[in-house]
């Protein structure tokens, strides 16, 4: 590391375990230019950028004023290495503008801080190599981690915790055993750099097939004790008790990416709803929705973001068992009647908008008898459920394709399985594996080439080193949606 780079850092402290912030404070002997005539700031302050001599450091303006002075005379502060007593370290620009009598130089003391090591603009020097570590489209440290890694035992500097989950002003961390006496003060940081930021949370346990409603374990390791969010994804308004449902900021990406196929008009079952963020945003677009999950406080959620985002029309919650709810939505659906309206976009020219009939102000769509998709976002055992969809529309064989235009539900289900190996760069194996899954539970042959299932794997996210989420997505069989269902 260079000197200039080493006078910048942060400085460290590894036996450090209560955050102190006034450890932090650095005094750097520099330079600066004085500007006596304030109307030759602008043009000196344009001859220095040039020479690439102002200081760049973040949350430090590099123009500053002389207090002691009565005419408002202002100062530019300069990069280290140049001295105001040795001509040899100025450019030609300097020396330029101090034989002209615009600017003397005069000595200055920078005064650093915590807040110094705060914002993302980058140091005008190379960052530590563990800012590549840090990248994320969550919120990071990124350009923090200076912070991080000046207080952390250097046998944990090679897996600084870098990024977190994100809902309202709650910060969700996942710390790793050998981070866990270090907690207080990671959760202390990611409070001071985040304003939107109250509460800091850690993980505390994981989610499994014994864990009935997804509900995880947290423990406050900074800010107040306050689970209440709300918070905003994908256009919809969500409130809820962080402690008390599932819900994960790292996945909004991918309920966006599944809303985006649904169509205005068309019929959703979500089998596993959660608070609704498949459900409520598809419900804003006009995709009529049976959103389900077994959590009566979630479904208590649900239905306040349905009310909250004004879906009510689209949008209908139940908390039933996901076993039953599959085949029994889909007869439920067959024999239910729904009309929602949507007012008409109409010209601003239009008068009396009262005065219209409802048949002119509104656009009424009729719920479909069918399911178009089915979402079971539940990785850990939703694969599981797929036994489910076995005589789903037996008897019903008329009202699809050949016979009609309609088509069979497309099933999109998460699903956990390895990672693909170094050597099977397309992922595979995993598919293989996932499609064996699927044919053992839908007893029909389920392969990659089947053009008729228009079957898809879609990498989520990594989960563990060796472990991905991934949703496999596939139209329902007609040898299994009418096989006749075995009570």
């Amino acid at each position: 590391m260079s000197e200039e780079a080493e006078m910048f850092r942060a400085p460290v402290n590894r036996s450090m375990r209560v955050l102190d912030r006034a450890f932090f404070h650095r005094d750097i002997p520099i330079s600066a230019v004085k500007v006596s005539d304030i109307k030759n700031l602008s043009r000196v302050r344009q001859t220095l950028l040039k020479s690439s001599e102002i200081l760049n450091v973040r949350q430090y303006h590099p123009i500053q004023s002389l207090g002691e002075e009565k005419n408002g005379a202002k100062c530019v502060l300069l990069k280290p290495g140049i001295a105001c007593d040795d001509q040899k370290t100025w450019s030609r620009e300097l020396n330029g503008l101090v034989e002209a009598q615009d600017v003397s130089l005069i000595p200055w003391t920078l005064k650093l801080d915590y807040k110094n090591w705060n914002y993302r603009e980058p140091f005008p020097f190379p960052l530590s190599s563990l800012s590549a570590l840090l990248r994320s489209p969550l919120l990071t440290f990124k350009h923090k981690d200076e912070i991080i890694s000046s207080i952390l035992p250097e046998e944990l500097l090679d897996d600084v915790p870098g990024a977190f989950a994100h809902a309202g002003h709650i910060a969700q961390v996942n710390l790793r055993d050998a981070y866990l006496p270090y907690k207080s003060l990671i959760g202390q940081v990611i409070l001071d750099k985040n304003p939107s930021i109250r509460t800091v949370i850690n993980k505390a346990d994981t989610l499994n097939s014994d864990n009935e409603y997804r509900v995880l374990d947290f423990e406050v390791i900074a800010g107040d004790h306050d689970f209440l969010v709300e918070t905003r994804e994908t256009g919809a308004i969500f409130r809820f008790d962080y402690s008390k449902v599932f819900w994960n900021s790292r996945l909004s990406t991918e309920h966006e990416r599944l809303v985006n196929l649904f169509e205005p008009g068309e019929m959703v079952c979500d089998v596993m709803a959660g608070v609704g963020p498949f459900a409520v945003p598809a419900g804003k677009k006009g995709v009529f929705v049976w959103a389900n999950d077994l959590n009566p406080y979630t479904d208590e959620c649900l239905r306040e973001a349905i009310r909250l985002n004004k879906v009510t029309d689209f949008v209908h919650s139940f908390c039933e068992d996901g076993h039953t709810f599959i085949p029994s939505s889909a007869t439920r659906l067959l024999t239910t009647t729904h009309t929602a309206r949507i007012p008409k976009r109409l010209s601003r020219t239009t008068l009396n908008f009262k005065s219209l009939s409802d048949a002119d102000r509104y656009t009424s769509i009729p719920q479909p008898l069918t399911f178009n998709h089915y979402v079971m976002n539940l990785p850990s055992t939703a694969i599981d459920f797929i036994p489910d969809f076995i005589g789903l529309y037996a008897g019903h064989e008329l009202l699809f394709t050949p016979h009609t235009d309609t088509k069979l539900p497309m099933i999109h289900c998460y699903c956990f399985a390895p990672k693909a190996e170094d050597d099977d760069p397309e992922g595979v194996k995993p598919r293989e594996e996932i499609c064996r899954e699927l044919s053992e539970k839908l007893g029909y042959e389920v392969r990659m080439e089947d053009a008729e299932m228009e079957i898809s794997v879609r990498n989520v996210r990594d989960v563990a080193p060796k472990k991905r989420q991934y949703c496999a997505s596939f139209r329902l069989p007609r040898e299994v949606a009418f096989r006749k269902r075995v009570v």
